[in-house]
């Protein structure tokens, strides 16, 4: 049987939803979505435990009756839930015909009942909820039991292990899009989580702990980091609790599918603040990591409050919706004083005074904050304002010696990606990000190592900018330039070392106009002309051929890791391997430092001595202090140019492959699980699904842009768009033929330009023709792409998979390059822009004007 796909399920998952849309607010119906697919997964997996049961026990010589009686025992079924025959999807499917919200809504109480780590977790999901006056009918969620009918949802017939767990991960965030601000209740973009668990750093063995737990995505992220750095998540340990009933269970849920084996308490559903639950003989359990996002500017009540302990640096007004630093000091009360904790925040706790002030004080003198990260605006569902991450340690003694005392502040509001409905951290700003925070250093306009005492000094107001000030420098204008004309060489120097890096000489670009200035080459009259000269430009060939040569041969090296994924399934060892050796394959070597140049000019004197002891006529220093300026200016343009990617920082070039290993990750997961040619099949069912599906199924997949169609058929692309291109003219002929009847009629065409009625008939039935054709070629893709696939051996499918995996890397690689080659070309554009006319041209183009319009009335007799 073929191995279900992530892509196959989810679209499925998106279908199903899409059988709901409309009926109710997608904030309201996930949980339907939610609890149907738990059902079927909780019977497909518990039928497979079933079967296995009885076949063991037939071998064993016992009946099939004794057999069934064995299998009908909750005790054999240690290792998933044991399903009552009223939750069993055959029962669902052949019995649940009418009033079969009030079934399904059974069914899942049975579950529950049988296996008592779900109480309250699917119990609490209603099929006969009313949605403004109606309930959602028979039919509607009959169509839905069909549809989850139509995949099987065991290991076996996944593609890769943890495939569930993908699908449901895209399940949430795709509620989450839907749910708009609602969606900000229960999930946290996976970028802004990701950057939280690489600046935690969580280990195995450790307690990891979620406050304001959501749908869990921190938690599972937390054991993602283990497994990819080769720990044991196994040895792991997880809490949360999550105040909103239904966001708890579909934690819960996710958990599960996940594979993650947590006790019956680990995640807890409460208001955190008034009542924490993870206990410890009658104490606060302590944890090694806090991560958190908590809701923004809420309310809440010291009514009940329990454990007031937690909040001994103060108590924020109970109105205004001001709880914000009551969640954080919650989190430094239950660290361990040698533990870490990361949680996002509304920028207003930075600097408002009154309590709050008062709380932030207090963590800085005892010295617990360790640095405060601004994030990108819009990042989050629900809210543009900004936010921040506060990382915090248990106790000061848990800072590193040398960050004691200091409080590192980092600016990242304006690196992102903008995005449609809301902006995104790429790789590269969370390697920047985590960088930054692990060297603990000044980065002018980035970070700031700020004292206690200037805190102090400052009123302890961590605004961020008041320390880490991002505002781009001015535009430089020299009026001389804008007066008399000519670049500034001062301007042109402070650009040249990106320049070069990229193998560009900028003064190839200009003539020497004086001392000061250079001009432009009077080859160019136009400003269009600047990025055909920088991109014919030999030493940008030559360098970005370099890189090139760089990335091939660390792709050679490194390829065959992939090639052994079915035999080794080590996936994240290779993961592991490629982002540390890509990154130092690729990362440019620093320009020479001041004192390796003093070294060079040393070594240079020692073998010039005879010569210099021999100047005359002029200062020896002079002489050697101009010759070191000299030396010292050819070695750093060397250095420069000898660079393979000093146009990309260290943080774009892990930026590069970590964006690369994020999109290809499921694929390698399915060569390890079910080598190249598996990967192969998945491919082609994926095609087949999007052209069986006609592209409605969320994702916008074009079958014909596949990368496995490109590469296996691509005689039968260039003959599609051969015809495409033929039907093209065809329709625009005939266009061109309906306008000339219409221009026709007014007399303004001579006969001859127009096409007789049987010329239009013959183009019509032409163009009836190639359509049909199109139509044929478009049905007769999965045959022509089946009979392509099965003429593959095991070697050609390896080497077109690595094939693809190579050439998509080298696509992120370029379009990195070309970003920078663009900044080149921007810059000569800009002062082409600001100095290419002067005040003396204006006035050259006026004298003239006013020259030839006095000519002008002298002709017509108005002057004398």
């Amino acid at each position: 049987m073929r191995k279900i796909t992530l892509s196959q399920l989810e679209r499925h998952l998106f279908a199903a939803a899409d059988i709901l849309r409309g009926k109710m607010d997608a904030s309201e119906y996930k949980e339907y979505i939610f609890g149907m697919l738990f059902l079927k997964r909780c019977s497909d997996v518990f039928e497979e435990q079933y079967e296995q049961i009885i076949a063991a026990n037939i071998l064993k010589g016992r009946t099939e009756a004794e057999a069934k009686q064995r299998a009908e025992s909750s005790a054999y079924y240690d290792k998933t839930f044991f399903v009552p025959e009223r939750a069993r999807w055959n029962y669902i499917e052949k019995e649940l015909h009418s009033d079969v919200g009030n079934g399904l809504n059974k069914a899942l109480g049975a579950l529950e009942n049988e296996n008592p780590i779900l109480e309250g977790v699917v119990s609490h999901i209603d099929f006969n909820k009313t949605a403004g006056k109606t309930r959602v009918s028979d039919q509607k969620l009959r169509d839905l039991i069909r549809h989850f009918g139509k995949l099987p949802l065991r290991n076996e017939d996944f593609e890769f292990p943890d495939l569930l767990g993908a699908a449901y991960e895209y399940l949430i965030k795709h509620f989450a899009d839907s749910a708009g601000k609602k969606g900000g209740e229960f999930y946290t973009p996976r970028d802004v989580s990701r950057l939280m668990v690489r600046l935690l750093k969580p280990q195995q063995k450790m307690r990891i702990y979620d406050p304001c737990v959501g749908s869990g995505g921190m938690l599972i992220l937390s054991k993602e980091y283990v497994e990819e750095h080769q720990g044991n998540a196994k040895n792991l340990s997880l809490y949360g609790q999550e105040a909103n009933g239904g966001v708890w269970a579909i934690c819960k849920m996710n958990m599960i599918l996940h594979g993650i084996v947590t006790d019956e308490k680990a995640i807890q559903n409460d208001d955190t603040i008034a009542n924490p639950l993870h206990l410890e003989g009658g104490e606060l359990m302590r944890f090694d990591r806090v991560i958190s996002n908590p809701p923004f500017s809420q309310n809440y009540s010291t009514d009940g409050l329990k454990f007031n302990e937690r909040f001994r640096f103060g108590f924020c007004p109970e109105n205004g919706k001001k709880a914000d630093l009551m969640f954080v000091q919650h989190m430094v009360a239950v660290l361990r004083s040698t533990g870490m904790m990361a949680t996002v925040m509304p920028h207003g706790v930075l600097f408002r005074g009154g309590v709050e002030k008062e709380i932030r004080q207090k963590f800085i003198e005892d010295d617990l904050l360790e640095a405060v990260i601004g994030l990108p605006p819009n990042l989050f569902y629900g809210t543009g304002i900004p936010a921040c991450i506060l990382v915090m340690r248990g106790s000061k003694a848990a800072k590193p010696q040398d960050r004691q005392g200091k409080v590192l502040f980092i600016n990242a509001d304006a690196e992102f990606q903008s995005g449609r409905a809301q902006n995104f951290l790429k790789p590269e700003h969370i390697e920047k990000i985590v960088s930054s925070f692990e060297a603990f250093v000044n980065v002018p306009g980035y970070a700031a190592v700020v004292t206690k005492q200037q805190l102090a000094e400052n009123d302890y107001n961590c605004n961020i900018r008041r320390y880490a000030d991002n505002a781009p420098p001015t535009e430089p204008h020299d009026v001389r330039a804008h007066l008399l004309g000519g670049v500034p060489k001062a301007e042109v120097a402070a650009k040249q070392e990106p320049f070069i890096a990229h193998g560009f000489e900028p003064s190839a670009f200009f003539i020497e106009r004086n001392q000061n200035y250079f001009d432009f080459l009077p080859t160019l009259t136009e400003r269009s002309q600047i990025k055909d000269f920088v991109e014919s430009y030999p030493g940008i060939a030559q360098q970005e051929k370099r890189l090139k040569d760089a990335f091939l041969s660390w792709w050679e090296i490194h390829e065959n890791q992939l090639l052994q994924l079915p035999e080794t399934k080590d996936l994240m060892k290779v993961r592991a391997d490629f982002l540390t050796s890509f990154t130092e394959a690729m990362r440019p070597i620093k320009i020479l430092e001041p004192y390796q140049v003093a070294v060079t000019m040393s070594q240079w004197l020692e073998n010039n001595e005879n010569t210099l002891t021999s100047v005359a006529n002029q200062s020896f220093k002079g002489f050697v202090e101009n010759e070191i300026e000299a030396k010292a200016e050819s070695l750093r343009k060397q250095a420069i140019q000898e660079q393979m990617l000093l146009f990309l920082d260290e943080f774009q070039v892990n930026g590069v492959i970590a964006s690369w290993w994020n999109e290809i990750q499921y694929d390698l997961k399915t060569v390890a699980a079910q080598n190249f040619d598996g990967l192969i099949e998945g491919w082609v069912e994926t095609i087949r699904a999007d052209l069986d599906s006609d592209n409605k199924n969320g994702n916008g997949s074009d079958p014909l842009g596949h990368k496995l169609v490109v590469r296996l058929l691509p005689k039968y692309l260039q003959q599609l768009a051969d015809y495409e291109a033929k039907k093209a003219d065809l329709e625009s002929q005939l266009a061109a033929t309906k306008k000339s009847d219409e221009e026709g009629e007014e007399g303004e065409l001579e006969d001859e330009e127009q096409l007789s009625e049987a010329e239009i008939k013959k183009l019509k039935q032409e163009l009836l023709q190639v359509k049909k054709i199109l139509t044929k070629l478009k049905e007769d893709l999965i045959k022509q792409l089946d009979n392509a696939r099965k003429q593959l051996m095991m070697e050609q499918c390896q080497r077109l998979v690595l094939d693809i995996a190579k050439d998509d890397l080298e696509n992120q690689l370029n379009r990195y390059v070309n970003a920078h080659r663009q900044q080149v070309i921007s810059s000569l554009e800009n002062w082409w822009d600001k100095y290419r006319v002067n005040l003396r041209d204006i006035e050259a183009k006026r004298d003239d004007a006013a020259k030839r319009l006095d000519g002008f009335l002298r002709g017509l007799g108005y002057v004398i």
